[in-house]
């Protein structure tokens, strides 16, 4: 472990290695940082902003560590790391101020659009057509999440596309706009307490292995929130806990470092070295940063004198990292008194400047909508039957102190609430501005869930596949390796990554023979480790390449569930459009054995993916058709495969490697008269034979494989077949009131198939249980074909019971 001790005539760094011009530019930065720190605590007491959080007494060591960063290096940081994005350039502090109050414009919070609480950065590498810019000009930001230690699994990728951007030369000629051969190193931050979560260790594991050139920095200033560090980690120190990884001659693992906090010569000595060992050797580094203060404490939300002894109150003021370096300053006469004073001085008014040029911009932009209202409003008290209700919402909205877009829509939505009867001009024009304050507030606050590029997977056309007298037939597993085999064959871009997806080509067989045609780097094993797989693939994607992670079963998407809702699913909407990770998950699920492989959890992925497609293809055609056309475009995607499809016979297409199946329209698989059935996946098997055996009795089905639950449905077929049908059944391995009240809902509510409706409609799902082990535990825990059977024959009992007798 290298101790960096404070600078001594010893030390390999002395005062002569700085200039007065850097020294003092580095204190103008961190002094204006504090000054903007502090005001954020005022503005959230003031009313003006909502919440505030502020990296104070962390300003010296991420000047150190925006010190060592050089462009094309990327910083995975967390919610306190202003002074990194200010000292590279890539915020302003107008931008900074901007983010306080949530100002939803780009044009003065380009970070996330108002959309995120402050400190959350990410620079924005699209253009306004979602196209890439070039990462290797820029300080990259990584867009922030609030999630403790959500920062760090994206970080494994970012630095591990170094890796690969210098290992597989026939990248060289396609990334010019992500790399300058794996130099980029990846500044990833933390606070101390958050390094107990599973998901940091789990990275320290992955970087020792991977040997990347990530650099971990630890602010350690003694408490998570109100909990001590004794109650945290192991020893009260996490370089000491983590001495174990620390290369020596055992093998390769991480360089460790410690530094105290206060220490400019010692940080920048630090941050220097670590740097240089990432972006020669691609070797990792952990920088432990001790005797970090918090002036303010955690956030704006409390008081740190409620769990503080004095004693600590009194450290936080006597280790002040900025007061600290002043007096070091001083102490070898960088500058004097009155010049430090003056830059004081000057700081505390450029924070004030940029805090009132944030605020005058943001109260600008609701004005016109705020008056506006207010005016159609006073028109509305003249001419409705209901003047005096309406003048109280008038006065209430007037008197608003700090009105923001809500204000005013609340307020007109009552006041047309108030003049229901009413037929006067001032009702027609506040119609007219509740849609168009509608329409604006949907563009700040709800766009860019997904791309809007024209690489959108939305846009990419259909390509079925085509079959002649001599197609083969094939085990299913055959037909995804193949095309698999072309997908690498022709994009090096392209890799995959996963459990035992090498060796032995997966547990299936799907890659069997690929890691020895297209080497390790491109078919690769990993370790028990969900989350980093998950942020190799995220941080990849990230940097221009295709990756495919694999979840072995999907029951284990659980482990990484975390990172895929905070970071992937959120990503282009909380940049707004600037920053994405079109990266593919591969998975397997429906039913095979037991309990944990047999998951169907849907209800899960779609209300915590929004964000990313959701695939479930009947067989392995199907989904070699769906990563065709995600590795042609550019959003995120989950493929869920079937389990128990591996081994069963496939016609092989002759034009598979050009199929593409479009996202979210429906195929009817059977075509029917008398019920329709939706559903999807390995239930496609078991609803075609149910209906196979309902068509021998009279009963005529009609059979809708959904393809795709997000997106579903978007050109509303389902509601065309329930039209001819005037039934439907809505069936899937969910348990009950997951995919199939979804699917439900999408239909009957969404489309308005209700209309069409002559029986009531009907979810089939599995039993509100884990499935149980061995064949009769999967019969009699997910949905059969006699269950299917059963159900369709009851809704034409109530149609016909004559022809259709009652069974049971």
């Amino acid at each position: 472990m290298l101790e960096n001790e404070i600078l001594t005539e010893n030390s390999s760094m002395t005062v002569q290695h700085f200039s007065r011009e850097d020294v003092l530019k580095d204190y103008r930065l961190v002094a204006l940082s504090r000054q903007c720190s502090l005001l954020v605590r005022k503005e959230v007491f003031s009313g003006r902003a909502k919440f505030g959080i502020y990296g104070d007494g962390k300003e010296l060591c991420q000047l150190a560590l925006a010190n060592a960063m050089q462009p094309g290096d990327f910083i995975s940081g967390y919610y306190r790391d202003q002074t990194i994005v200010a000292a590279v350039g890539d915020m302003t502090w107008r931008e900074y101020f901007s983010q306080l109050y949530g100002h939803p414009d780009i044009t003065f919070e380009p970070h996330t659009g108002g959309r995120t609480m402050n400190n959350h950065h990410a620079t924005r590498w699209l253009d306004e057509n979602g196209k890439w810019l070039d990462q290797t000009k820029m300080y990259n930001s990584v867009a922030g999440v609030s999630s403790t230690a959500g920062q760090m699994p994206r970080a494994v990728g970012i630095a591990y596309a170094s890796k690969l951007y210098r290992s597989i030369p026939e990248l060289k000629d396609i990334s010019q706009n992500f790399t300058r051969n794996g130099n980029e190193v990846c500044f990833a931050t933390i606070g101390d307490a958050s390094t107990s979560e599973g998901m940091f260790l789990e990275c320290i594991n992955a970087a020792g292995v991977l040997q990347i050139p990530l650099v971990m920095s630890v602010w350690d200033d003694g408490y998570g929130i109100s909990v001590p560090s004794q109650y945290q980690t192991t020893k009260s120190s996490i370089s000491k806990a983590l001495a174990g990884y620390q290369t020596n001659e055992d093998g390769a693992g991480l360089e460790i470092f410690t530094v105290k906090a206060w220490d400019y010569a010692g940080l920048i000595e630090t941050y220097q070295k670590a740097a240089h060992l990432a972006r020669e050797f691609h070797i990792p580094s952990l920088i432990h940063v001790e005797e970090v203060t918090q002036q303010q404490g955690h956030s704006a939300s409390g008081s740190h004198e409620r769990y503080k002894s004095p004693e600590r109150l009194q450290f936080e003021i006597d280790l002040d990292c900025n007061l600290k370096f002043r007096e070091w300053i001083l102490e070898n006469d960088f500058a004097t008194e009155e010049e430090l004073k003056a830059i004081d001085e000057e700081s505390a008014k450029t924070a004030r400047s940029c805090q009132k040029e944030a605020w005058t911009a943001y109260t600008d932009s609701i004005k016109p909508q705020y008056q506006n209202a207010l005016s159609l409003i006073q028109q509305a008290i003249e001419e409705s039957s209901n003047g005096e209700e309406i003048a109280k919402i008038y006065e209430s909205l007037s008197k608003a102190y700090y009105p923001i877009h809500s204000d005013s829509v609340r307020a007109v939505r009552r006041v047309l609430h108030a003049m229901r009867f009413d037929s006067v001009p001032s009702k027609k024009a506040l119609q007219v501005w509740v849609k168009e304050a509608v329409d604006s507030n949907f563009k700040r606050f709800t766009t860019h869930q997904y791309s809007v590029s024209d690489e959108s997977p939305l846009k990419v056309e259909a390509v079925e596949p085509i079959y002649t007298e001599d197609s083969a037939s094939l085990d299913g597993r055959e037909i995804l390796n193949r095309n698999f085999d072309h997908l690498l064959s022709n994009d090096p871009r392209i890799f995959i990554l996963g459990e035992d997806v090498g060796k032995i080509g997966d547990v299936n067989q799907t890659l069997s023979g690929l890691q020895d045609k297209f080497g390790e780097e491109r078919v690769t094993d990993t370790g028990i480790r969900e989350m980093t797989i998950v942020g190799q693939g995220i941080g990849a994607a990230m940097r221009g390449l295709r990756p495919i992670i694999e979840i072995q079963y999907l029951d284990y998407i659980f482990y990484p569930f975390a990172t895929l809702a905070d970071d992937l699913a959120c990503l282009h909407y909380r940049t707004v459009g600037g920053q994405k990770a079109p990266l593919v998950i591969r998975t397997r699920g429906h039913r095979l054995e037991g309990i944990w492989h047999s998951g169907s959890p849907m209800a899960v992925l779609l209300n915590g993916l929004r964000g990313i497609h959701l695939c479930v293809p009947r067989n392995m055609t199907q989904a070699a058709g769906m990563y065709n056309t995600l590795l042609n475009s550019d959003d995120p995607a989950i493929v869920i495969e079937c389990l128990n499809g591996y081994r069963l016979k496939e016609r092989l297409p002759d034009n598979l490697y050009d199929t593409r199946v479009p996202l979210g329209v429906p195929e009817v698989i059977k075509e029917g008269t008398d019920v329709t059935i939706v559903t999807y996946g390995s239930m496609c098997r078991i609803v075609m034979e149910a209906a196979v055996q309902l068509e021998n009795i009279g009963i005529s089905v009609e059979v809708i494989d959904i393809q795709t639950l997000l997106p579903f449905d978007i050109s509303h077929k389902i509601v065309e077949s329930i039209r001819k049908t005037n039934r439907v059944i809505f069936a899937d391995e969910d348990m009950p009131g997951g995919a199939s009240a979804y699917m439900m809902q999408e239909v009957l509510d969404n489309q308005n198939a209700y209309r069409w409706l002559d029986s009531k409609p009907v979810c089939i799902a599995a039993q509100p249980h884990r499935p149980a082990y061995s064949s009769d535990g999967d019969y009699f825990s997910k949905p059969n074909v006699e269950n299917v059977f059963d159900a369709a024959y009851a809704i034409m009992h109530e149609v016909n019971p004559e022809l259709f007798p009652e069974i049971y």
